[in-house]
């Protein structure tokens, strides 16, 4: 009989318990968002003493597994989010590379000469748009896989750099297709007095492979200035070291580059170069910041011990 009481006060309560649950949701969600961000970590150790934990402690080992199934959750699930993203781009991918034919005067003007060649385009260019789309939503799920590990400072930091990072990725984007490939196309078309045919292949992984590397490269100020607030990085190493940086800014310019003439080349290392040193300033003002931190958790430190 209790049984059947209780089976019917489910049943009686469950339309109130389910509109509670459904109201109460965002508020428990908040809440945790809320202790998530600002739960202090437990210790503090230093990195070469955690690689040098995971080979004596068989419990740090444990844990590195652990931190590796975590890893795999993640990009599991940000491979989903880049399947979604890519289907929701064939809704208008035709559109989008009839826009980036534009420099060409349109698709007409592109040629296909393999069997698969249209449909090996039209993936690349959806592909690029769905990172583009889903790129807030890949930033969030590194975040989360690295927040753990930061003070209740950085995790706010890093969550608050995701609409940056998207911003700057799209500018890097728009700033590649409306200025690089505009001043390089000219000059690559019209080099020698040859006809140019250029296959939709070619024209599409010149443009869609620029697009990205940039877009990628215009985070980099925004990494440099975190990875300086959390004191991995110190503006005065990058101040000394930029004869070094050009060279390597000139190799990852020639890699990333899908010709091998010198003016794109150029083209590319000009906005690298320009972004490190903007890096450079953006380094110095966060470690302003954080020696002006560390001063005042020093004096308020100290006025603790005093009344004390």
């Amino acid at each position: 009989m209790i049984k059947l009481l209780k089976s019917l006060w489910r049943v009686v309560t469950f339309p109130f318990v389910l509109v509670f649950n459904i109201l109460a949701f965002p508020f428990r969600l908040i809440r945790r968002a809320h202790n998530f961000l600002n739960r202090e970590l437990e210790e503090d150790r230093p990195l070469l003493d955690t690689f040098a934990s995971i080979a004596a402690e068989e419990q740090a080992r444990a844990s590195l597994w652990d931190h590796v199934e975590a890893l795999r959750a993640h990009l599991l699930r940000i491979v989903i989010a880049l399947a979604v993203g890519v289907g929701i781009s064939f809704y208008f991918t035709i559109p989008l590379m009839e826009f980036l034919a534009g420099p060409v005067n349109g698709l007409k003007n592109l040629q296909a000469i393999e069997v698969t060649e249209e449909f090996g385009v039209f993936m690349r260019v959806a592909l690029t748009s769905g990172i583009a789309i889903m790129l807030p939503y890949i930033a969030f799920e590194l975040w989360l896989f690295v927040a753990p590990g930061l003070r209740p400072r950085e995790r706010k930091m890093g969550l608050a750099g995701i609409p940056l990072a998207t911003i700057l990725f799209l500018g890097g984007m728009a700033f590649t297709f409306f200025y690089l490939i505009p001043a390089a196309l000219p000059f690559l078309g019209n080099f020698t007095a040859i006809s140019q045919f250029w296959t939709a292949r070619e024209y599409f992984k010149f443009v869609t492979g620029l697009m990205l590397w940039i877009g990628l490269f215009f985070e980099f100020p925004l990494v440099i200035y975190v990875l300086t607030s959390i004191g991995f990085v110190q503006p005065r190493v990058l101040a000394q070291q930029w004869r070094l940086a050009v060279i390597i800014i000139a190799v990852i310019a020639a890699a990333v580059t899908p010709t091998v003439d010198a003016v794109t080349m150029g083209l590319v290392m000009l906005p690298l170069t320009l972004l490190y040193f903007i890096s450079i300033g953006l380094s110095y003002i966060a470690y302003a910041g954080r020696r002006r931190r560390r001063e005042d958790e020093e004096r308020s430190a100290s006025g603790e011990t005093e009344v004390a």
